[in-house]
């Protein structure tokens, strides 16, 4: 206990799946945690369950205000702000000329230009408490090409490269900045009718840990990155997915 005791996080989308898990493990190692998301009700529910050091703020990531205010909050609140954990996405599935350009969109600007604007708010005030860390949510996506996510695996491969420009722009101010590029997770996001063509006990099944990711195993590895144990990681990606991009062949669509 106690990973990152003293330390002040803001995690986006952290009103339910991987977020609210983030938010969830890093308050109970220490953190004092700032919850921003679209789903207000949600997102007030989440923080009052963690309980006094939580906070909850509507944050729409695709606006530079909202992100500000919600920084904003962390520092008024409780002093300073450490830990930005870019979370928030959304996927939208389809061959690249059948593909409506709206949905492209709309995946660019929740994934990639919402971790953009989450830097830009977020760097001033991690360097204003003496450094910190971002942890920059992408996806295996990030890390390969995959039939009809050309929106999404664009928006992750922007991701991962938007992560080590940052690395190397903030390291000397003592900002260490890396991804983590989770694999097939069951959350909202997996259920959602996008996947419903796919067999996904059998791609879980046919892993190398057979079995399909949970929330926690994501955010175990953000609990690392946030803390000090990973003071010598930076412009790095972390791939928590039971092996998946070691070889493995993806699910056929029925």
């Amino acid at each position: 206990m106690g990973r990152v005791e003293g330390k002040v996080a803001l995690v986006s989308g952290a009103a339910r799946g991987m977020g609210l898990s983030h938010a969830r493990l890093l308050a109970a190692e220490g953190a004092s945690v700032v919850l921003g998301d679209v789903r207000d009700d949600l997102g007030r529910a989440a923080a009052a369950s963690i309980g006094e050091g939580a906070r909850y703020q509507h944050l729409d990531v695709r606006s530079l205000d909202d992100w500000r205010a919600a920084v904003a909050l962390a520092v008024s609140t409780f002093g300073k702000l450490d830990v930005l954990v870019n979370n928030a996405g959304i996927i939208k599935v389809g061959a690249i000329e059948d593909l409506p350009v709206e949905d492209f969109k709309a995946v660019w600007e929740v994934n990639q230009l919402g971790v953009f604007l989450g830097m830009k708010a977020a760097i001033p005030a991690i360097r204003a408490a003496g450094g910190g860390s971002i942890v920059n949510i992408s996806s295996t996506g990030g890390l390969r090409g995959s039939p009809t996510m050309a929106a999404y695996a664009g928006s992750k491969w922007a991701v991962r490269g938007m992560t080590k420009v940052a690395a190397l722009e903030v390291g000397h101010d003592g900002i260490r900045v890396n991804s983590v590029h989770p694999g097939f997770i069951d959350t909202d996001m997996t259920r959602a009718p996008e996947f419903a063509g796919v067999d996904q006990q059998a791609f879980s099944a046919s892993l190398p840990v057979p079995r399909a990711g949970v929330p926690d195993d994501i955010s175990r590895m953000v609990l690392f990155l946030a803390s000090d144990e990973s003071a010598y990681c930076t412009g790095a990606e972390f791939v928590v997915d039971g092996g998946q991009t070691s070889g493995m062949v993806p699910p056929r669509r029925s």
